[in-house]
């Protein structure tokens, strides 16, 4: 593998099409006047990547962002939308989307037409598609990764973008490919069908298939459907499992259309027959043929001397946030981003810093983070001065400080609770322990405001699920937390639900757990090992009392949801 095989190419992100934006003007006219039903309209504007929120004339918009990898230029333009029509703030998601909150629903298409302008598409972002194509934000720069996968990403989204298979669902197929960083970096076996890089005995590329993978209310670890699929092949492999998806998936009970219930209801060697069948058929309609795509390597920054002295800080940042690429003389920096939250002036920041620094794109995380990558390591002080004046110069990034949250009540008509606010709180309360953060600094923290796990609790060291109790007849905002959960090169392992600890009590349970993790480590450990085989004795020694409530014991603030910053949502009682 040469270093520089399958680099950027700027044209390559470029996914809009206009009639997409004209086809929604005329859809919303339509409804308008009466000729399309609600329950149509709501399914054409979610193909399209719009949800309406808890807040009536307010809307979501989600932009598809294939690999994490966006241009600085679509990042101005994301910039610019959240400005004008979001409150200047873009989400970054568990899948590597942005997404644009508290959009007046009578902006939306104005929204809509100035992404597609920049490049950006929001087709099958959502509703019965296959949605964003996830994978590691070091694809083409790690030292550990068979090759580079970012060639197949491209050629998968756009095998499946707008095609005949691709939204027409029973529910919505989510896909990722990955094989660096010695794990499960791209999270294959909790999607609906993922893509590990391997190689053959002879050494040539390929994949190993899997698929069936999910979490929510029935969590299942993706099963393997091929053990080799060539890189040739990649495309009629893939188109395989969403044609045997399309024909055999629960057409009649959304509760139970994921591909994982398939699975469960056929059994897997049936599943793995109908796969080969679909193979054969795409075979004889004369296959579904990758050419590998030539790809333009980066243009190196010219070495320069230093404008200024390094920032305070400049050491810390580099030792906890920054790692050498595979390619000589160049470095990754991960910058952890509280809440996946970015204003739209950081945009811009991060636009110029990767125009001016790097390679011209941006790598965003399945844990809300973004990374810069091709960054020249002379160059380093002047991009951390640059952080430092965006404010982004936070270290951190996938450690206990760096939670995960959905969006949760705050916009999300279907949580119980504001999962951002909880993240908020754990956040602030972990700035002024540093005892906690030293106990246990990989014990990572994901929060859901609902069942569905959208925050990715069930995989996560500590997962916290949105949840209500009643106490005197009024409701009591709680998170169900569950240990132990992990995402591994072998498989998912889900968390064990232990305890239901009132919201304002996460701090302190946290605080408990990072000690039990300190105390019971044994060398090399993880922290989500120990809190895995931690019997039931254990665990409840260790959260002893968090968990219960009394009229007695309640303050007025217990009845009141965490406060996100944004909106203070109440549990309704």
């Amino acid at each position: 593998m040469t270093d520089l095989d399958v680099s950027p190419h700027p044209s390559r992100l470029h996914l809009a099409a206009a009639e997409d934006v004209d086809e929604f003007v005329t859809a919303l006219g339509a409804f308008e006047r009466g000729e399309l039903t609600a329950d149509d309209w709501r399914k054409f504007r979610r193909l399209r990547g719009v949800y309406d929120q808890r807040q009536d004339g307010r809307s979501m918009i989600r932009v598809k962002v294939p690999g994490g990898a966006i241009t600085s230029a679509q990042l101005r333009t994301v910039a610019d939308v959240a400005a004008r029509h979001a409150g200047g703030i873009a989400h970054v998601t568990t899948r590597q989307c942005f997404q644009l909150h508290f959009v007046p629903s009578g902006e939306v298409d104005a929204a809509l037409a100035a992404l597609a302008d920049g490049g950006l598409t929001t087709r099958e972002a959502c509703g019965d598609s296959v949605r964003n194509v996830t994978t590691c934000p070091l694809a083409g720069v790690s030292a550990d990764e068979p090759f580079d996968v970012s060639p197949y990403v491209d050629a998968m989204v756009r095998h499946f973008l707008r095609g005949p298979w691709s939204s027409k669902l029973p529910r919505k197929l989510k896909p990722s490919i990955g094989g660096c960083c010695g794990g499960d970096c791209s999270q294959a076996f909790i999607n609906d069908l993922g893509l590990l890089a391997t190689t053959a005995a002879d050494g040539a590329p390929g994949f190993r298939l899997i698929a069936g993978g999910g979490l929510g209310t029935l969590r299942r670890s993706a099963i393997v459907l091929d053990e080799f699929v060539p890189v040739a092949e990649l495309l009629a492999a893939t188109e395989a499992v969403v044609r045997v998806f399309h024909h055999h998936g629960n057409r009649d009970n959304r509760a139970k259309a994921r591909l994982k219930w398939a699975i469960d209801k056929l059994g897997a060697d049936r599943v793995r027959e109908l796969y080969r069948e679909e193979r054969a058929a795409i075979a004889a309609e004369g296959g579904r043929p990758y050419t590998p795509i030539a790809l333009a390597a980066p243009t190196p920054r010219p070495r320069l001397p230093l404008a200024a002295t390094p920032r305070a800080g400049f050491d810390a940042w580099v030792a906890a946030a920054v790692a050498p690429q595979r390619q000589a003389g160049y470095a990754i920096a991960r910058v952890r981003v509280p809440l996946g939250d970015l204003t739209s002036g950081q945009l811009r920041a991060l636009a110029a810093i990767v125009d001016t620094h790097a390679d011209g794109e941006l790598r965003t995380t399945n844990d809300q983070d973004v990374v810069l990558r091709w960054l020249p390591t002379e160059r380093l002080p002047l991009v951390h001065a640059a952080l430092v004046d965006a404010d982004l110069a936070l270290t951190g990034a996938g450690t206990i400080v760096d939670v995960t949250s959905c969006p949760g009540a705050t916009s999300c008509q279907l949580a119980v609770t504001t999962s951002r606010g909880a993240a908020r709180s754990l956040t602030d309360a972990l700035a002024l322990d540093a005892a906690v953060i030293a106990a246990a600094p990989d014990l990572t923290i994901k929060i859901s405001g609902c069942p569905n796990s959208c925050g990715q609790h069930h995989v996560a060291a500590i997962g916290l699920q949105g949840g209500v109790r009643k106490l005197g007849g009024r409701a009591v905002p709680q998170y169900l937390l569950h240990v132990g959960g992990a995402t591994t090169a072998t498989g998912a392992r889900f968390g064990r639900l232990v305890a239901k600890i009132p919201a304002r009590r996460l701090p302190a349970a946290i605080a408990a757990l990072a000690q039990l993790v300190a105390r019971e480590r044994r060398p090399d450990e993880a922290a989500s090992d120990v809190l895995f085989r931690q019997d039931d004795a254990a665990l409840d020694a260790a959260l002893a009392g968090l968990g219960e409530l009394s009229a007695a014991d309640a303050s007025e603030l217990d009845f009141v949801d965490l406060d996100d910053g944004e909106t203070r949502h109440v549990v309704a009682a």
